[in-house]
């Protein structure tokens, strides 16, 4: 019988040569103590899959004694932003030796977050994320003890203090309503989904935009943000006849509403253009492709592991900001006319 040869595992040199960074580059992705750019964390995480790299007991004593887990707290994990924030967050931690455990908001007031917070308690924590997205998040985070380390994935700096990682929702509104009010349509419906317990950035960032040029601000159509309550939406902006351009909350609604502007026979775009938010994987193939606001979800994953290991190895952090891009496809095109 031939004796397969001994291979030693993977160590961080080799991690850092096959990267193309340095040493302290590596250590400092896997502790997440001071800044790397998305490049070089790409290219660090892509070296340390491809070499099966396991981080050493040095990278696991980051977190408390032998607790190893970090708890996310989640209302949703169906949707396009939340499963892929998930994604980067257990990308980031698998990095480091750590284990993701959901804990699900399923309940509608503050005091069923609070049973799923004390659920979540009773593991051994590392520490928590929360996916600030709604009011759930929002309730989850405010039940939090002060003795945890808490970070939190949001589209606010408001409320608790915890270290953020920000898609500007406000911003990124603003932007794709400056867009369509560019292309000479007179003013911009909005579909709305539901906001963490304040008016949403992407309702202000409508607002705000249509107010600086001077243009009618119209009544907001509620949305629950998914694909069937855009549907619901999209029949009652067909009615109204004089809707031309449409900013949805998120892609999965603007489906729903680009199926029943052509249901109640309207064309998307001739007719009326439609604006998503979020770039969801089928923005692209839909009919028409959906002009959207496209922002890298998982990527506010990761961030959100640096600073909860961060936190872990005393570096102060406070927040990082990502603002949606524009990305044009044949949802969208001039008024008739």
């Amino acid at each position: 019988m031939t004796r397969r040869p001994h291979t030693r595992p993977p160590v961080l040199a080799d991690v850092a040569r096959a990267a193309g960074v340095s040493v302290p580059t590596v250590s400092r992705v896997l502790s997440g103590s001071a800044p790397v750019s998305a490049d070089k964390r790409r290219q660090v995480l892509r070296a340390i899959q491809e070499l099966g790299y396991r981080p050493n007991a040095a990278a696991r004593a980051l977190v408390t004694g032998r607790r190893s887990i970090i708890s996310v707290l989640t209302s949703d994990t169906t949707r396009y932003g939340y499963t892929s924030t998930i994604r980067g967050i257990e990308e980031a931690a698998r990095a480091v030796g750590l284990v993701v455990a959901l804990t699900m908001l399923d309940g509608d007031d503050e005091e069923s977050a609070r049973v799923a917070v004390d659920l979540a308690l009773d593991q051994p924590l590392a520490g928590m994320i929360v996916l600030e997205f709604d009011i759930q998040g929002s309730w989850a985070l405010a039940a939090l003890p002060d003795t945890l380390p808490v970070a939190a994935v949001s589209s606010a700096g408001q409320g608790r203090s915890v270290p953020r990682a920000l898609f500007d929702d406000h911003a990124g509104a603003r932007d794709a309503t400056n867009y369509l009010l560019g292309l000479g349509h007179r003013t911009v419906h909005h579909v709305g989904i539901p906001a963490s317990g304040r008016p949403s950035g992407r309702l202000l960032g409508w607002r705000e935009a249509l107010e600086a040029a001077g243009a009618p601000v119209p009544e907001i159509v509620e949305s629950d943000g998914t694909p069937r309550s855009g549907l619901d939406a999209g029949a009652r902006l067909a009615r109204r006849g004089d809707v031309t351009a449409v900013l949805c909350g998120n892609d999965e609604v603007a489906f729903g509403v680009i199926k029943a502007l052509q249901d109640e026979g309207s064309r998307v775009p001739e007719d009326v253009s439609v604006v998503g938010f979020d770039d969801h994987p089928l923005a692209e193939i839909w009919t028409p492709s959906l002009t959207t606001m496209s922002q890298d979800f998982a990527e506010l994953g990761r961030m959100a592991v640096d600073f909860l290991l961060g936190r872990l190895a005393g570096v102060p952090v406070e927040a990082a900001r990502s603002t949606p891009r524009l990305v044009v496809r044949k949802s969208t095109a001039p008024p008739a006319g």
